[in-house]
């Protein structure tokens, strides 16, 4: 581990998460303002008021230049060292530079009663550390390696976030951990992504047998119960397993098996968690893991979000849709008879784990679902990606393992990013529900579990790129290139006839639409997303020309 330098303005908690850094992760820790008053045998006041500012920013920038020729170091900065540009450049040459970045508000707060800060004994603190973060922010930002914000109090979650980054950025480095997907990638790569959300940032790991490594799940468990939610059917495919990793930890376990299938994503299933929760008096440092597909993820997910108003949770995604997908972006919930997913929660698990293994034992159906979910991110965000699957539908099908892990990255990469700039759905994350309007339609209209999510997303995404063509964003062209790969996937390119009334009622239930009109998600061209109305006259010659 190198050396983890940290930086920002006073009271950002740099002394605080550099002690825990620390001892998480084996290193010294040393304060730089503490070893000048240990040097000098007086207090940082006592050498501003004497000596002066200038006497102070020499004798910092000399403790700055030797402590970090030191290893095995985490070392918190003082405010100001970054002003001087032979400081900056040991930090950024000698260590991974983390930014903890506080508002003006944030510090005001912290520092309210602290006689110990010479530049904010002024009239008028607020001012002046506004004038502070004016000058200091953007040297801050050139040396950071990494950037945490520092708005919330909860510390752990914090170093937790801190640690994540560090193991990316320790990925990268190793000959058999990547951290950008590639074409050419081995099909035995462990793949490190991280989805970038302040302190609610979190790792995604894809690779072949994580689930035999029994430390790397329990790694992300902070307290000593976890309840391990699943289904009837990967309950006696991966649960045993799972169950003696995290006991071989020293962790107590609750297993939840639920019944499998989407007509089981209810209230009900949701009911049997907490009671399982309840009865084995699950507190608020239980970890939750949902082993399984988008089901069990949703399940999982929303119940964490809601026993004691919030407990940690780790998915654990085991089919092709739920690694491409639903198990990466916090969306969680449950259905209802009048409309797919309209109750829920945003609320982002701490890891995910996706072990490219249990694709081994999907079906050949489900297999085709999650095929839906990555032609998606090609054909409205992506379309060098696009083409990849066009040539390499082929090999996904027959389950190429190097092909498969590629397109998993690829797919988390591109929804991370999303995530990353519109976390709970404000306006660009809707593009990633392509094909969903008329998809999420089809399985309220026949019944949920007729279809399969993703067989009803492929449909969509063909009934999307109908509608497309007929409001002059795409060519005939473009929509047949869109059917044969949905298609080749062995996906369904024929909706069922619902009936236009009902087709028309089901669509006006969608968390997209604003003022009882159906917002639609449409390629404008294909790699490129629009969100848009479309006239009723359009849309029902979409409804009869696929039906």
């Amino acid at each position: 581990m190198p050396n983890v330098f940290l930086v920002g303005l006073m009271g950002a908690g740099k002394t605080t998460i550099g002690r825990i850094l620390a001892r998480k992760l084996g290193l010294r820790f040393i304060d730089s303002d503490h070893e000048i008053e240990a040097r000098t045998g007086a207090t940082i006041p006592w050498i501003f008021e004497i000596e002066g500012e200038a006497s102070f920013r020499r004798r910092e920038a000399e403790v700055i230049r030797e402590l970090t020729g030191q290893q095995d170091l985490v070392l918190a900065t003082g405010g100001g060292a970054i002003l001087n540009p032979e400081s900056r450049a040991y930090l950024k040459e000698r260590g991974t530079v983390i930014y903890l970045r506080a508002s003006v508000n944030s510090i005001l707060q912290r520092t309210a009663h602290d006689k110990n800060r010479p530049l904010l004994q002024t009239a008028d603190p607020r001012k002046k550390l506004e004038e502070l973060m004016a000058v200091r922010d953007p040297l801050y930002t050139e040396v950071a390696d990494i950037v945490i914000d520092t708005g919330r109090p909860n510390v752990q979650s914090m170093v937790s976030n801190i640690l994540n980054q560090l193991e990316t950025r320790a990925c990268e480095a190793a000959p058999n951990c990547v951290t950008q997907a590639q074409p050419s990638m081995n099909e035995e790569s462990t793949i490190l992504l991280n989805v970038d959300l302040g302190e609610r940032s979190y790792p995604i790991s894809i690779g072949p047998a994580l689930l035999q490594d029994q430390s790397l799940l329990a790694r992300h468990v902070h307290g000593n119960k976890v309840a391990i939610v699943t289904n009837t059917t990967i309950a006696p495919l991966y649960l045993e397993r799972v169950e003696a990793g995290l006991r071989a930890a020293g962790k107590q376990i609750i297993s939840i098996v639920l019944p499998d299938g989407e007509e089981f994503k209810n209230w009900e299933s949701l009911m049997k968690i907490f009671d399982a929760l309840l009865a084995n008096k699950a507190d608020r440092k239980t970890t939750l893991v949902a082993l399984g597909g988008g089901v069990i993820g949703d399940l999982c997910g929303y119940a964490a979000a809601s026993y004691m108003r919030g407990v940690d949770f780790i998915q654990v995604p085991t089919t092709l849709l739920s690694q491409v997908d639903s198990s990466v972006g916090g969306k969680t919930g449950i259905n209802h008879p009048l409309g797919k997913n309209m109750i829920g929660a945003f609320y982002q698990p701490r890891a995910v784990l996706a072990d490219t293994t249990t694709l081994e034992t999907l079906p050949e159906r489900e297999l085709a679902a999650g095929l839906a979910e990555v032609i998606k991110y090609g054909a409205v965000i992506d379309l060098p990606f696009f083409e990849w699957i066009e040539a390499n539908i082929a090999k996904l099908v027959a389950r190429d393992k190097g092909a498969l892990a590629y397109a998993i990255a690829r797919s988390c990469e591109i929804k991370a990013d999303v995530v990353r700039q519109d976390e709970r759905e404000g306006g660009l994350r809707a593009i990633l529900n392509f094909g969903h309007t008329f998809g999420h339609a089809i399985e309220a209209g026949m019944g949920y579990g007729q279809w399969l999510h993703g067989e009803a997303v492929g449909c969509g995404m063909v009934m999307a790129a109908d509608l497309s063509q007929r409001m002059g964003f795409v060519d005939a062209a473009t929509v047949e290139r869109v059917r044969a790969l949905v298609a080749a996937a062995g996906l369904p390119v024929k909706a069922p006839d619902l009936g236009t009334a009902r087709w028309l009622e089901l669509m006006e239930v969608d968390k997209k639409n604003e003022g009882g009109a159906i917002k639609f998600i449409l390629m404008k061209p294909l790699g490129a997303p629009c969100i848009t109305n479309a006239p009723q006259e359009l849309l029902l010659a979409t409804l009869a020309a696929s039906i």
